[in-house]
């Protein structure tokens, strides 16, 4: 059997750089869920389609391969055979993909590739639906969250780096507009699971928040 570990919480928790250390620590493979959503959304852009009619967007779907490989232990997403992993992570593609997701299609689409992986493989898999749609029978479930602010802050301080020129204040009111788009949409919505534990870092280290994590893991494994 194997086992599988879900991460859940709104953009901007550092989800995906928790999940990436923990199976690193584990020795499982790290399922960024969000990279794939990311990767239909920039076919989207790139075909000119609007992200939020739905009609446009589901009838093109057969048009759309998500693959995942793993290269020197990093995850790379390909669109229909392209390596799109450094072209995802833009504000604009970050929008689109909160768009995309709301839609049933997408997501059954999405889900079902995410379930197969997950049923051979040990996974610590991160996203917004995770703990309760994708693996609602994961072994451990934590729902990764941290103020507004904060989410800005770290996202402001990444996009600096690059040469971005938004605000803080910018980014935190695309944060909240997000959170409030992906906590209201239909299908899917992002919950925290009844049985995932609510973990804020807004005062934690990263090595805090992995260390954590990894003790969950640890005891859920010693007992079962």
């Amino acid at each position: 059997m194997s086992f599988n570990v879900a991460i859940d919480g709104p953009a901007g928790a550092g989800k995906s750089t928790v999940a990436k250390a923990v199976a690193k620590e584990q020795g499982f493979i790290y399922v960024d869920t969000g990279a794939m959503y990311r990767a239909m959304a920039l076919y989207f852009i790139r075909k000119g389609i609007n992200s939020n009619d739905e009609a446009a967007v589901c009838e093109r779907l057969d048009e759309i391969e998500i693959a995942l490989a793993y290269e020197d232990g990093a995850q790379q997403v390909f669109l229909n055979g392209e390596n799109v992993s450094g072209l995802i992570r833009t504000e604009e593609v970050g929008m689109a993909t909160s768009n995309i997701s709301k839609f049933k299609l997408v997501r059954e689409k999405m889900v079902a590739l995410q379930q197969e992986i997950a049923k051979t493989t040990d996974v610590v898999m991160d996203g917004r639906d995770i703990g309760m749609w994708v693996l609602p029978n994961a072994d451990v479930k934590i729902y990764l969250t941290a103020s507004s602010y904060e989410r800005a802050r770290r996202r402001h301080k990444e996009l600096v780096e690059k040469g971005g020129t938004k605000t803080l204040e910018e980014i935190e009111q695309d944060i909240i507009a997000r959170d409030y788009q992906d906590m209201h949409r239909e299908n899917s919505p992002l919950v925290q699971a009844p049985d995932a534990v609510y973990l804020d870092s807004s005062d934690m280290t990263l090595q805090q928040v992995v260390d954590t994590i990894m003790n969950m893991i640890n005891e859920k494994r010693a007992v079962s």
